[in-house]
């Protein structure tokens, strides 16, 4: 059975506990140290032997304090503390990762202080983030410091994945990317169970074990496009619709994880779009945000949604609605 914390770690741990509960009793310290309040009293007075001012208040409430006199040491954080700070604070505030402003100044501070090999995936991650994830699809920081770090060695991983309840499944995976898109975070990389490229929910990881092959990732991997367009396909409705609108144009419009675009070879400056959808009511709210005409050449759920829309939206400019004796 291994040992327990030395002096010298239980007299950090002190200093800690002191530093974050200032008047803390002999008798609390020992309780959060696991020691008799004896022992407690003892690292107090090697923390006053290596020169911590430690003082005793007295009174029925009196207890432990730092004097003001002292320094504090510069701040250290593990990767996994670096990057749950780093998520709480890009998912609570969207301009978290301007660094101009006190808060993405104070953000780039700590990225400094990261391990390289995290310090990179995280420095994309704080420029790339998106909205913040969905309640109940939230990650840990512990998962994504390793999900990051293997994919900055470049290390394959044995991962526990559950794609629904009650189903689970163990996959050997090469992590390319981990990457927050739509509210979500996702995994992209080759699966060597399924001998696939393949996106993955990461809190839909239940498991890591880190193995000892390495891969080599793809050359100039777009991981958001690749991620968009895994999310554009797969869905039950088939899309397929022409914008009058060059292709150089449309993709400042609407999201690649509506589908692909490509210019049509017999229209020159129009551009197609082909996807896949399940929900063709909110497909045709996002084809009614382009400024530019289109056509539904496919799907025709998606038709008759875009007809409703635009029956509404006539219903909503209409002039027939009573607006009182007054209007």
């Amino acid at each position: 059975m291994p040992d327990g914390p030395g002096p010298t770690a239980r007299a950090l741990l002190a200093l800690e506990a002191i530093q974050n509960a200032p008047g803390i009793s002999a008798r609390s310290l020992g309780e959060r140290l696991g020691v008799s309040e004896r022992a407690a009293r003892r690292y107090v007075a090697i923390l006053r032997e290596a020169g911590v001012p430690v003082e005793s208040l007295s009174g029925p409430y009196g207890g432990y304090r730092i004097g003001r006199r002292f320094r504090l040491p510069p701040l250290m954080f593990s990767a996994a503390e670096a990057m749950g700070l780093l998520m709480a604070v890009l998912e609570g505030d969207r301009n978290a990762s301007d660094p101009a402003g006190p808060v993405g100044s104070a953000l780039a501070k700590i990225v400094r202080v990261l391990p390289e090999r995290l310090a990179r995936p995280v420095r994309a991650y704080r420029d790339g983030s998106g909205p913040a994830p969905e309640p109940g699809t939230m990650v840990s920081p512990q998962v994504a410091t390793e999900l990051l770090e293997a994919c900055s060695a470049a290390r394959r991983l044995r991962l526990a994945y559950e794609p629904g309840p009650g189903r689970r499944r163990v996959m050997e995976v090469d992590p390319w990317a981990v990457v927050l898109r739509h509210s979500r975070w996702y995994l992209l990389g080759w699966s060597h169970t399924a001998q696939a490229q393949r996106v993955l929910r990461v809190d839909r990881i239940t498991g890591i074990e880190a193995l000892p092959e390495r891969f080599t990732p793809p050359r100039d991997l777009d991981a958001l496009r690749v991620l968009e367009e895994h999310l554009s396909d797969g869905w039950t409705h088939p899309v397929e619709v022409l914008i009058e609108a060059s292709a150089g144009e449309v993709p400042r419009w609407i999201p690649r994880s509506l589908g692909r675009l490509e210019a049509d070879a017999s229209r020159p400056g129009w551009t197609r779009l082909a996807g896949t959808t399940d929900t063709p009511g909110w497909y045709a709210r996002r084809l009614a945000a382009i400024p530019a005409p289109f056509h539904v050449l496919a799907c025709d759920d998606l038709r008759r949604a875009v007809a409703a829309l635009g029956a509404g939206l006539m219903r909503a400019g209409g002039s027939d609605v009573g607006v009182g004796a007054g209007g």
